[in-house]
């Protein structure tokens, strides 16, 4: 079974170690690219991809049906996805806004979805855009992890 960790034992997890996540590229029939504005560090403020953290003990099939299902509002499964590569993203602030970094193993995956499937959840994103790549690629609010997927 997963579950969340308590607060001070993530905190010494993110201190010490990498976490494992999955970064969603949402692209609609024009090509655009879905980005949601971030609440919460790292990243906050940016305009980032949704995503999430695979759980201890959690299944990589599992994770992405959670990760899409909390940041997407809609289930879907790892073969309806274009896995894209494995990246590594570098932070020098974490989410408790303590003095250390947060380092991600990050897998891409590419899925195509009409905006209307999508709920748009708000726990982690304050609001959501449909981006044109080149637009994406020269907005400078755009987190630059985030343009890598694209270039």
């Amino acid at each position: 079974m997963n579950k969340r960790l308590e607060t001070e034992l993530f905190k010494s997890i993110v201190e010490h170690t990498p976490l494992i996540s999955i970064d969603l590229i949402i692209r609609n029939e024009d090509g655009k690219a879905l980005l949601g504005q971030r609440l919460n560090r790292p990243a906050q403020n940016y305009w980032f991809v949704p995503g999430g953290r695979i759980l201890k003990d959690e299944s990589f099939e599992n994770a992405f049906k959670r990760v899409t299902l909390e940041e997407l509002g809609v289930q879907i499964s790892i073969n309806e996805a274009k896995f894209l590569g494995i990246y590594e993203h570098f932070y020098s602030d974490n989410f408790s806004g303590t003095c250390f970094s947060t380092h991600y193993v990050v897998h891409g995956y590419e899925i195509s979805l009409m905006p209307h499937q999508i709920n748009y959840p708000t726990l982690q994103h304050s609001t959501y855009n449909w981006f044109d790549i080149a637009e994406l690629l020269a907005n400078s609010s755009v987190h630059q992890y985030t343009k890598n997927y694209f270039k």
